[in-house]
This record gives structure tokens, sequence and C-alpha cells, in this order.
């Protein structure tokens, strides 16, 4: 069974919400990504999302922006970003790993060589923002791979096309909670609560929601209807700067660990 799959399932055996942070691979150290990785863990992650690095990230508010520019001004590639999930998977073998990022990289890549390249490392599923369901058959090789594609709905989704992607759905749902881009602070749980349980009910995969959760309350808001929680700018904010191993892991465990204990609060 795939990674992703155990765990959500795991999760919702034990009546528990998910938890899913983001981190840009690279940022804000290189040196360090495999450290934050396993902090993240420590702190309570379920599954974690590591960024690509990429020149236009047009899904991306500013902070997620810059993270990549900055591990892009490190010499962060791709190819960095598998041999970290590589050297992340020689102490941990159970953590669920997402590549997110865009087509431009992976089409160089080459589809083929990039599907043997993420299974070899220890990948298990791949988010790209801009292979949207209707291409998705360029990315056969991920899944013939063992490897899920993540996909993405937002409130804007029409209703037929929601239908088609609760049917395609693997690994887990990403449910945008509004039509913007990452970090912006317009998260409204009402007006998106009544929409997700709906999709809940007909997807063939857990459902995540992201975008807007930049703490423990509006984390814990939205556990209340949601199989998993990602939140990402709000940390990667949190993260701009550190440079020691020591200050990134701890960073990360305190910004993460209040969240992971209001989710799991009664």
């Amino acid at each position: 069974m795939n990674r992703i799959d155990r765990r959500l399932a795991d999760l919702k055996s034990a009546n528990r919400t998910g938890l899913v942070p983001f981190v840009t691979a690279g940022d804000p150290a290189p040196a360090h990504t495999v450290a934050l990785m396993h902090a993240l863990v420590d702190a309570g992650a379920d599954v974690i999302e590591l960024g690509v690095p990429f020149s236009d990230p047009m899904a991306d508010g500013p902070v997620i922006q810059h993270a990549s520019e900055r591990a892009i001004a490190q010499g962060v590639g791709l190819t960095d970003v598998l041999r970290w999930v590589g050297e992340f998977r020689r102490a941990d073998a159970d953590t669920p790993v997402v590549l997110m990022g865009y087509l431009n990289p992976v089409e160089t890549y080459g589809y083929a060589r990039f599907a043997e390249a993420t299974a070899r490392a220890g990948v298990d599923g791949v988010l790209i923002v801009d292979c949207p369901l209707e291409e998705r058959a360029v990315l056969e090789p991920l899944r013939a791979a063992g490897l899920r594609q993540i996909l993405l709905a937002a409130p804007t989704t029409a209703p037929a096309r929601m239908a088609k992607l609760c049917e395609a759905a693997e690994g887990f749902l990403y449910y945008v909670s509004f039509a913007g881009i990452t970090g912006a602070a317009r998260l409204s749980t009402a007006d998106i609560a009544a929409r997700v349980a709906e999709v809940r009910a007909g997807a063939k995969a857990p459902v995540a929601v992201g975008f807007g959760v930049r703490d423990a309350a509006s984390a814990k808001a939205i556990a209340a209807f949601a199989d998993a929680v990602v939140i990402g700018s709000a940390l990667v904010e949190r993260l701009e700067g550190a440079t020691a191993a020591d200050e990134i892991a701890t960073r990360a465990r305190e910004f993460l660990a209040p969240i992971r204990a209001a989710l799991d609060a009664p």
C-alpha cells in the first residue's frame, strides 16, 4: 500500500485529523532540509508536502515565491530535492512525502525518468499545480510507478468537473479553501464547511484543506470538517532567516506543536 493511503487510513481509524505541513526544499538552508523534515515529523506531521523550487510559482503568494527564489539562488534543483528525500528515508520509512511543484521542471527532467527517480527516492505522491485533470495522462508514468497524483479542487470548481475530480482522486484530494494564492488571509470556514462535506461524500480519497490556514485556531476550525489540514505559508514565514540546524528545527517544532495539539484536542 502507498504510504499516503496507509497513513490516512490509520488516521481515519483513530478518528484523528491529518496534519500536512508544507516547506520549500532548500529554504531556509539547503544543508538542513533533511533535518527540517525530521523536525516536522517530531512535531506531529502526518504527511510532508515538500515544495520543488520553481522560478514562476503562479499559484503561490509572496511568502512561498520568495522561498523559491532563495532556494534557487542557492542552486537548489530537482536533483537536490530527490536526494534529500532519499536521505530522509534512511531514518524514516513511514512518513509520506508529497512533492508540490509545477510541470516545467518535470517535463525538462523527463516524465519516465522523473517517475523512476521519485519512486527510487521514496516519494509517495506529486501535486503538480499546473497539470489539471484533463492533462493527467502525461503523469501516467508516475502512477505506474506507484505514486499518487494529488488533484486540486476549489470553491469555483463546477459541479460536473468536481464529480470527475472526486472520481479520479487518489492519495488525497486537495481542496483549496478560496479562489486565490497561498498565504492570503481570507479563510472563512463557514463558507467552505458545507462544500467540503459534499466533496468528502463523493470523493474516492480523503479530502485535505489548505490555503489560508495560519495557526492552531484556524487549523482546528478546518479539522471539524476535513480529513487533513495543510499549512504552508505561515510555517515558511516562521522559518525565514534561520541558518543553523538547531534553530530551524526549533522554529519548526515550536510552530507545529501547538497546531498538532489543537487538532488532537477533544
